[in-house]
């Protein structure tokens, strides 16, 4: 019986470089306008030849990878087995560097990594078109993580325009052991708005233009996020993380996602080597990581 070669595709974290979040729908959700970057931190995902189905997890947070369906990457191997009318007999290793549960969407990345290495694994028979699909049906961030660079997102995030952008920045990102729930902070996000809001969120040109112009400097007098407030209320250090990054050494930060992630923007990668050991030397912080972006989204890495 023929045996398919393994796959492993690299793919990156995302940081929201803005983050409008609209009102409370009927169906639960919010729509929101957002400009994602693709930035320089991976997991990898692993598929081989399995009797059964299983996830196995290794790298830094592997013990936080949950390995049943709950896991993105279980529901893309078994969209993807019966696109193909195959069972999902695939062991999946995700070597996880992307910090659990911390708004850099690790878990859409994972997702995004298995619908392309799974296509790969049985043939590649699979359009770009119908991973997209599935992408969506995922979940709202996945489809930005199979493409990554730099796009604006609206409806729940999973309708993407390219955003220009010239030139790469350099990020900081205030990492932490323990994550937050992104469903709890949209309620307390609720739970702090008047009953009577209705403000429908949009991107500043001013942002878009800074993105398209390479200028970091800016870019950091624009970056927002309407979760960072209950982001803060749900957890105070991230308001002193983001005072102590008030300083010459950042063009500006936020909460990335619904955090619990701060992102600082800096303006080179010896500023942000310096700024992550002067964030690490705080005290405030579990962890502090210095990464780069825009950068391709999910991607097969070459045997």
């Amino acid at each position: 019986m023929f045996v398919p070669e393994p796959v492993t595709v690299r793919v990156p974290a995302k940081v929201n470089v803005y983050l409008g979040v609209g009102p409370r729908e009927s169906n639960g959700y919010h729509g929101l306008a957002t400009v994602f970057q693709s930035i320089s931190v991976y997991d990898e995902v692993s598929v081989t030849a399995s009797d059964e189905f299983t996830i196995v997890g290794e790298g830094k947070w592997a013990e936080r990878i949950p390995t049943d369906a709950t896991n993105l990457a279980w529901k893309a191997a078994h969209m993807v087995a019966k696109a193909y009318e195959l069972p999902a007999n695939v062991c999946v290793t995700i070597n996880k560097s992307i910090p659990v549960a911390a708004g850099l969407a690790g878990g859409s990345a994972d997702g995004a990594a298995t619908l392309v290495a799974c296509n790969a694994y049985w043939g590649g028979a699979l359009p770009h078109e119908a991973l997209v699909e599935m992408a969506v049906e995922l979940g709202s961030d996945v489809p930005f993580m199979l493409s990554g660079g730099c796009a604006l997102g609206v409806n729940r995030g999973d309708i993407l325009s390219p955003v220009m952008t010239r030139g790469i920045f350099h990020w900081v990102l205030a990492t932490f052991n323990e994550g937050l729930g992104t469903p709890e902070i949209y309620a307390r996000l609720d739970e702090m708005r008047p009953a009577s809001f209705d403000e429908a969120p949009s991107v500043p040109t001013e942002l878009l233009a800074a993105l398209a112009q390479g200028n970091a400097e800016a870019l950091g007098q624009h970056v927002f996020n309407d979760l960072q407030a209950p982001a803060i209320a749900s957890r105070p250090v991230l308001g002193r993380i983001l005072e102590f990054g008030e300083s010459p050494a950042t063009l500006g930060g936020l909460v990335s996602g619904s955090g619990p992630t701060v992102a600082f923007l800096v303006e080179s990668e010896s500023a942000a080597i310096d700024f992550s050991i002067a964030l690490l030397g705080s005290g405030l912080v579990d962890g502090a990581i210095h990464a780069h972006g825009p950068v391709h989204g999910a991607r097969v890495i070459p045997s």
